[in-house]
């Protein structure tokens, strides 16, 4: 007996014989492994378009075949475009949303982590470090990875066509960069994969709306950058060589865009090539783009020495898996240039050079702690159980919780930070999300505009009113040898968090005279800081911490020569903020009834107190105890509007937690706490997101419940009740209404 196989396309036919009416399907399936090079579990066969055995892996672009049976007659092959194993295809970085040249090593479905989700990959599922929208040094030890949640929809069955079960079935991609092969074989999800872009499109050829390929650098646009997509807003013909071309960047996120932006290679766009298209090899050339940025010092040039992009000890580009990146310095070095020279690569992230180190006996490795000195090592903080030195600005603590109910990227007021409240460190400041650089002045994007500031007293020239004040922006010091502060010695210009704060003003950018806004109130909202530092300079600084003072606009920028002798860049900044401002009768009369006080961190107050007995004991004096700071009463409660009372008792569902909620209500900002404590999901371990009320009134997030389902575990994650495989999830919409009110703005960074 004998059966024929014919690939969906009828390119290839191939006769399988020696075959009886006893032969097992497993048998069968070995057969065509041997001729076509596809496992077992990659296949499907099909008799008369009715299945012949169970479900098997379906949708994959590159395995997707299905194959007709019978004891004696024809057999058809099925063979679905897309892509496939050794093809030449762009790979896009998730966390900047630029594509680079990869090619595929292999293809699976998504492995089940936690909760059926694929594993991130790499310690923060980002590419690694950039400085002025440049790859930057480090990325030759980090792996340019993207996070691919990927699960395999095991609903798709032989009814469903083979376009769609492609569309619907999420695989990994096993890609290897062609500029960064020391980054080894790296998981990709479907949707950042796609085959390389290989037309050039000419001048004529181009429309206002249409979607391509573009080189920019998001920071330094005057250089080349990185490849992104791109809709093209504008086109000016000014002359045959002068051609003026305007992009819309397109970064992959819903509303992730960046307007405006011209192009500095107008004749270097690429057509999008979609997923179908004809498949490219090593065999049928490279196929690569210019890339971006250069090195200024050897302009790129591989066959010469260069201390700056490359071992800045030999100055050598061989090698390059073989470097190390300084995490102080951001100067690079083989591993066998060091003094002494290492071995191997370190496990872990951070490593220091023999320059930036403390101890100089050895290389502080990844996960090591630095040596103490001999002198430190007899001093009394060398065997203190405290883990922080809370003697200083714990400027290099790092945060024992981040916030969450708001992205990053945030504008405005942090829900449940009222007006007046005031934190002893800057790290506290930044876990509570109102300002997160432990160091720096200024947060924000260069591409977006700025989110806090902290008005600390930095320049002898600032002038603090209190609802008004000028703010002198960053740079022109220079840092070098791992100074915090140093004296002016170049001039400030408007890039980084400069151009970040003048983006705030409403007005066009104008980074030679600055610019005034038209409407100084339409600006974008800053969150203000003020540290007990700038005490010396204004009398509106608190008298210790860093105290929020509320919501200020950019009136206007402009540069001027300070009185450093150099050019520096001034803001003035208005308040803008319905709560009284800390310094007002009325401010007071509120942080009273609020009951704020100085936030100090876990274990402070306790280390302070043990300090001043020992120092006590020491001097033979027995220091009298204070009496513990009492509650203060009066407080000012919660306010509820009437629809959110309303809704709440519309919440029928989690009437019990409403009511254990409610009765926090004359706690005031404590009310916002213990909501987000009430409603948290037992899975990301943060506010639900499109809350989902199961039927044993556990609140879960219904992506969270989704990815529990996916990898087959059909219970509540709270309390393990049995919800049943086929569970209708329906989303809690009034429950979102009453989050999305209390906390606004924190759906965006889910």
């Amino acid at each position: 007996m004998w059966i024929q196989i014919r690939t969906i396309d009828g390119k290839e036919t191939r006769t399988i014989e020696d075959l009886s009416r006893l032969t097992k399907i497993e048998c069968l399936r070995l057969k065509i492994k041997d001729i076509f090079n596809v496992n077992p579990e990659h296949q499907r066969l099909f008799y008369r378009g009715k299945q012949v055995s169970g479900f098997f892996f379906c949708g994959n672009r590159d395995f997707d075949r299905s194959v007709k049976s019978s004891h004696e007659g024809e057999v058809t092959w099925f063979f679905s475009s897309g892509l496939q194993i050794n093809e030449l295809v762009d790979c896009r970085d998730i966390s900047i949303g630029a594509w680079f040249e990869a090619s595929i090593e292999n293809v699976s479905r998504a492995s089940k982590g936690q909760n059926g989700q694929a594993p991130a990959l790499g310690k923060s599922g980002k590419p690694g470090k950039r400085t002025n929208g440049k790859l930057g040094i480090d990325q030759r030890r980090s792996a340019m990875d993207s996070r691919g949640n990927a699960v395999l929809n095991s609903d798709c069955g032989p009814s469903t066509s083979h376009t769609d079960c492609a569309d619907s079935e999420e695989v990994i991609y096993h890609i290897k960069y062609d500029d960064y092969p020391e980054n080894g074989v790296v998981e990709m999800s479907a949707e950042d994969v796609r085959p390389r872009s290989r037309t050039l499109l000419k001048w004529e050829q181009l429309k206002v709306g249409l979607v391509v390929m573009v080189n920019y650098n998001i920071e330094i646009p005057e250089e080349r950058g990185f490849w992104y997509d791109a809709e093209i807003t504008a086109l000016n013909e000014v002359s045959r060589t002068n051609k003026e071309l305007r992009v819309k960047l397109l970064l992959g996120g819903p509303g992730d865009v960046i307007s405006d932006c011209k192009l500095l290679f107008p004749d270097e766009i690429y057509k999008i090539e979609k997923k179908g298209a004809a498949p490219l090899s090593a065999i049928d050339g490279q196929f690569k783009r210019k890339t971006g940025p250069e090195c200024k010092h050897c302009k790129a040039d591989p066959e010469s020495e260069c201390r700056f992009c490359s071992c800045c000890v030999c100055g050598g580009k061989q090698d390059a898996h073989m470097q190390l990146l300084c995490d102080e310095c951001n100067m690079a070095f083989h591993i066998y240039c060091l003094n002494p020279p290492l071995t191997a690569i370190p496990d872990d992230e951070d490593w220091y050079c023999p320059t930036c180190k403390n101890d100089t006996s050895e290389v502080v490795k990844a996960g090591e702690k630095l040596k103490a000195s001999k002198k430190k090592a007899k001093m009394p903080s060398a065997h203190t159980e405290s883990q922080r030195d809370w003697g200083k600005g714990m400027a290099c603590v790092g945060r024992t919780k981040e916030c969450t109910i708001v992205p990053s990227n945030h504008y405005g007021p942090v829900p449940g930070i009222p007006v007046g409240t005031t934190w002893k460190f800057r790290v506290q400041v930044s876990e509570a999300g109102v300002h997160r650089p432990h160091v720096g002045g200024i947060h924000g994007r260069s591409n977006d505009g700025s989110y806090s500031l902290v008005l600390a007293g930095g320049f002898e020239d600032e002038v603090d009113r209190g609802d008004e004040f000028t703010y002198t922006g960053s740079g022109g010091r220079d840092l070098s040898g791992n100074k915090r502060i140093g004296e002016h010695s170049f001039d400030q210009t408007l890039t980084h968090m400069n151009r970040a704060l003048a983006l705030n003003c409403d007005a066009p950018l104008n980074d030679k005279d600055g610019a005034e806004s038209r409407n100084w109130r339409a600006g974008k909202p800053v969150r203000v800081v003020r540290s007990s530092k700038g005490r010396r300079i204004s009398k509106y600084a608190p008298e210790e911490g860093n105290r929020y003072d509320g919501i200020y606009k950019v009136v206007k920028y402009w540069p001027e020569i300070g009185k450093c002798g150099f050019l520096v860049w001034r803001y003035l900044l208005r308040r803008d903020d319905l709560e009284p401002a800390p310094w007002t009768p009325e401010g007071a009369e509120r942080i009273k009834k609020l009951g704020l006080v100085v936030q100090y961190p876990p274990g402070y107050l306790e280390a302070m107190a043990n300090k001043t007995k020992k120092e006590a004991a020491v001097r033979g004096k027995v220091p009298v105890d204070e009496p513990a700071v009492k509650r203060l009463k009066g407080v000012e409660p919660f306010h509820l509007s009437e629809q959110q009372r309303a809704l709440i008792q519309e919440d029928e569902l989690n009437r019990k937690l409403w009511e254990e909620a409610m009765n926090y209500l004359l706690e005031g900002p404590n009310f916002l706490k213990k909501v987000e404590q009430l409603f948290m999901c037992v899975c990301c371990q943060e506010l639900a997101f499109q809350p989902v009320t199961t039927v044993c009134l556990h609140n879960v997030c219904k992506t969270c419940l989704q990815r529990s389902f996916r990898a087959e575990v059909y219970t509540c994650p709270a309390c393990r009740h049995d919800l049943g495989k086929d569970y209708v999830m329906i989303l809690n919409k009034t429950l979102q209404v009453l989050l999305d009110q209390f906390f606004p703005g924190y759906s965006k960074g889910r």
